[in-house]
């Protein structure tokens, strides 16, 4: 309809984002408030220590290797179309008050790190963990529909679930082409400011078309090695520039004004979090604060599911200050160096044009800032590269993220697939630029943004249902577990205290393991099936084919969650205690008879015990296992366990 009838998709726009502003405004204001507070007391609650994956896990990367690419999800196509221009547009046309005075100038970056700060990141983080906690602790599918298992149930696997993640799709496919749109844009006043190259809309269609031709053939071929290594370069290239206009330009003021924007933004984040601008009404919040809060919820299905890939084994409190500290830190401090500098050269050196320009050509405005300083060319020229490798990466990886959405789980999807939605965000992109420009772009994001946001708000509470589950089996085993074996009666406690200090190696643990545990479990097992129960112990394999111990499972068939009692050989660095222990080899290594539960690790050792002890530890286990599904069992189904390792 767009390419065919442009003035009544204009109107059609125009006639949305209306609407929306008059009358749902404050839900998108009352959505993102709600997430950010969830956000922050996942951090602080007794949820924070819960793993995002099974209690024994480590994190699959170590924090700085962490940080990084959290630094990188930080940086895009956003900072560089708004790094100067939003700040500036604040400065010279703020909402309320007079523009190019001292005072406007506070307010602008105020409102600018509103815009970019803990609640961008916090609607990110909060999709991130919902898909992580419910894929690696509970083994659903990395979809936002698994948030909603504590309260459908299998229905997630149906159209209920299907419809949840259509919705994603359709908001990460908008959002996409938003990021497209400014990435066009920006990189056709480059072309233009460098080149001569002409503005308009059809080699804007044509670089479109260029960008997702070559993220097609990267999608295609799964290749994506050379994409990695174009970011990894990119984010280099950022932080030179970073460190180019924060020398050259007036640091100290930079440094000064980057401590008084945190303090600004800081202490009036409760104000501008609900400012509705009820009292004073205009345009301004709809092109701007709801603009970014709809761009923000349509990217976080792309960034959360990157997010929540590479932060398996964090706690939820680790998570949470990770994802909202780091790369928000980053941002306001690149918003600070460049949109500060642009304030400082109008405001003290009185470089009015430089307001004027920005103000008529956004997308110009980085390229006009650049030629304030040295070296103006190579700058441009570097400044245009970064965006064209953000404006790809972004196509690529935008388009490989719907594909995992939108494929059966556990599936493999066919490459035309991958190639469908790679043109398919390119297309979106084109169409809203013929309809108006970036005033479409704005107002389709925002539309699209608010049927996700009534989703997300249902997966935080699905989210929070589970969490009260995990939190009470934590709270019952750690209440009335024994960590230590008891001295049964008639044993001499020298035993005990022999088990304590032998440090045995793996042959002997397993050893242990398949002459004591097994019988012990097989025992068990025998008694469970005469009363019954569908119970039955099996070896568990490595990749490999060894044998890396034994697990009874007894298997209750419905919504009650079976128990998995496995013991396991675990490596451990062998700790220097005494004089002797100072002449053995370094990183010499010995081996413990660790406890796993569905949950993960429990953190003590059986080796050493004999079978009626470790019968006893079973039972000890399983009584604590049927007091939770006792406690917690409400006639509605429960997430689904890992299975036993």
């Amino acid at each position: 309809m767009t390419f065919f009838a442009a003035d009544f998709t204009q109107q059609l726009f125009e006639t949305t984002q209306t609407w929306i502003l008059t009358h749902v405004s404050w839900f998108y204001i009352l959505t993102v408030a709600i997430i950010l507070l969830v956000t922050l007391f996942l951090a602080i609650s007794r949820y924070g220590d819960i793993k995002l994956g099974p209690d024994h896990s480590l994190p699959d990367y170590k924090d700085l290797t962490w940080f990084a690419m959290l630094f990188s999800t930080g940086m895009g196509i956003g900072l560089m179309f708004f790094g100067v221009a939003e700040p500036v547009m604040h400065f010279v046309n703020p909402p309320v008050g007079e523009g190019g005075t001292s005072a406007a100038a506070r307010n602008a970056m105020s409102i600018t790190f509103f815009h970019w700060g803990l609640h961008a990141w916090s609607i990110y983080a909060i999709v991130a963990l919902i898909l992580a906690f419910f894929c690696y602790r509970h083994n659903l599918p990395l979809k936002l529909s698994s948030s909603l298992y504590p309260l459908i149930g299998d229905h997630i696997h149906g159209r209920a679930g299907q419809a949840v993640d259509t919705f994603a799709v359709i908001g990460t496919v908008f959002g996409v082409a938003t990021s497209l749109g400014f990435g066009v844009a920006q990189i056709n006043s480059g072309l233009e400011y460098l080149f001569g190259i002409p503005v308009n809309t059809q080699v804007q269609i044509i670089l479109i078309v260029i960008a997702c031709g070559l993220a097609t053939i990267s999608v295609a071929s799964g290749l994506d090695k050379g994409i990695k290594v174009l970011s990894e370069i990119n984010l280099g290239f950022a932080f030179l520039l970073l460190l180019f206009v924060l020398i050259l330009g007036p640091t100290v003021f930079l440094l000064q004004t980057f401590v008084q924007n945190i303090g600004s933004y800081l202490s009036g984040i409760v104000n501008t979090t609900f400012n509705l601008y009820a009292y004073q009404p205009n345009d301004w919040i709809g092109g701007w604060t709801l603009f970014y809060w709809g761009w923000w919820l349509a990217w976080s299905p792309f960034v959360g599911l990157f997010i929540a890939r590479i932060s398996r084994g964090r706690t939820i409190r680790q998570f949470v200050l990770g994802v909202l500290l780091v790369p928000a830190g980053f941002t306001l401090f690149w918003m600070t160096v460049f949109g500060d500098t642009a304030i400082y050269y109008i405001l003290v050196d009185g470089m009015t044009e430089l307001g004027l320009i920005v103000q008529a050509d956004t997308p110009k405005a980085l390229f006009v800032f650049l030629e304030q300083m040295p070296l103006s060319s190579i700058t441009s020229l570097l400044a245009l590269v970064m965006i064209i490798v953000f404006f790809i990466t972004s196509a690529d990886s935008g388009a490989l993220v719907i594909d995992i959405l939108a494929s059966k789980e556990n599936m493999p999807s066919p490459v035309w697939q991958r190639i469908f939605w790679s043109a398919l965000t390119g297309v979106v992109a084109i169409a809203l630029l013929l309809a108006d420009g970036l005033q479409a772009l704005q107002t389709a994001t925002i539309a699209s943004a608010l049927p996700f946001s009534v989703i997300l708000l249902v997966a935080i509470y699905g989210l929070f249902k589970a969490l009260k589950t995990d939190a009470t089996k934590r709270q019952i085993r750690y209440q009335t577990v024994a960590r230590t074996q008891p001295v049964a009666p008639g044993q001499p406690w020298q035993k005990r205290l022999r088990n304590l200090v032998i440090m045995p190696q793996q042959d002997q643990v397993v050893r242990f393991i398949n002459t004591t545990v097994a019988p012990a479990m097989k025992a068990v097992s025998e008694e469970l099936r005469k009363s019954g129960f569908d119970a039955n112990v099996a070896q568990n394999l490595s990749a490999e084919g060894d044998a890396e111990g034994w697990t009874l499972n007894v298997e209750h068939h419905g919504e009650y969650q079976d128990f998995h009692y496995t013991v396991r050989p675990v490596a451990e660095s062998r700790p220097t205690l005494t004089p002797a222990d100072t002449k053995r080899p370094e990183n010499q290594r010995y081996y413990r008879a660790e406890v796993y539960l569905s949950e993960g690790g429990q953190d003590y050792d059986i080796m050493g015990w004999d079978e009626n002890e470790v019968i006893g530890d079973i039972l000890d286990q399983y009584e604590r296992h049927r007091h939770f599904l006792h406690m917690v069992h409400d006639n509605d189904p429960q997430p689904a366990e890992e299975p036993s390792a």
